[in-house]
């Protein structure tokens, strides 16, 4: 003989708890369970709960888990504020674009101005110059035609990043500045995106140990990839 459950009878003869019952209720009018009195009262606890109330499985994470993963899918940039000793500059405004790795920056509440060269990356140059003639020796490739790639990498960044655009710098506590004495740095867009970083995965300037920093590994991996898929001025050439 059967009959369905109910809380009557898990009151008087088990040792269930009253949150228990009320969770086992409401299992059992979801399943619908009609159960053999006999076999279900001589049931232990343990084995009721595991037998009709089957207890949730989540995968538990931390505060501090869930927030940088939040922060990190977030903003594409969250990577670079955790460099250790990365020094942040704030209210800062694109003054001048110079060419595909070197601006021209000013206080977007004071009168200081500055020339800021990017971490990690190395853009044709724009006129002709000494270190032009030095890219033309590495690479065979004819000046006229360098400043031609180079002229291309500035058309990008005065695309994403024009003069009046508000910034972040970001630099390295232990590599501040290059052999010309200019301040080395991760630009942070108001997109949240990093200068840096789309130049070289859109392949307008490549990777380059000449100015190093902390992402060097991954802007060489990013600079593979680029150079793989032909972007920006791979498409014409593999070298620069």
């Amino acid at each position: 003989m059967s009959y369905v459950a109910n809380s009557s009878d898990i009151l008087h003869k088990t040792f269930l708890s009253c949150h228990d019952i009320k969770f086992l209720k409401l299992e059992m009018n979801k399943k619908h369970c009609c159960l053999d009195s006999y076999k279900f009262l001589h049931l232990s606890l343990h084995e009721q709960y595991i037998k009709y109330c089957k207890p949730m499985k989540y995968k538990a994470s931390t505060p501090n888990e869930r927030a940088s993963k939040g922060n990190a899918s977030e903003n594409p940039s969250f990577k670079y504020f955790q460099i250790p000793g990365i020094c942040t500059e704030t209210f800062w405004i694109i003054e001048r674009v110079l060419d595909g790795d070197s601006l021209i920056v000013k206080e977007e509440f004071g009168k200081d101005t500055k020339e800021i060269r990017l971490y990690g990356l190395d853009a044709p140059e724009v006129h002709l110059s000494r270190k032009m003639r030095e890219d033309e020796a590495k690479s065979r490739i004819p000046a006229g035609l360098l400043l031609q790639y180079g002229l291309m990498s500035l058309d990008y960044v005065l695309q994403i990043a024009p003069p009046g655009t508000r910034i972040t710098i970001l630099t390295e506590r232990k590599n501040q500045l290059d052999f010309w004495l200019r301040q080395l740095a991760y630009v942070i867009l108001p997109s949240g995106e990093c200068l840096n970083e789309l130049l070289i995965a859109n392949g307008w300037a490549k990777a380059s140990h000449s100015y190093y920093c902390s992402m060097n590994a991954e802007y060489q991996s990013l600079n593979f990839h680029a150079k793989l898929n032909k972007n920006g001025i791979y498409l014409h050439t593999n070298i620069f």
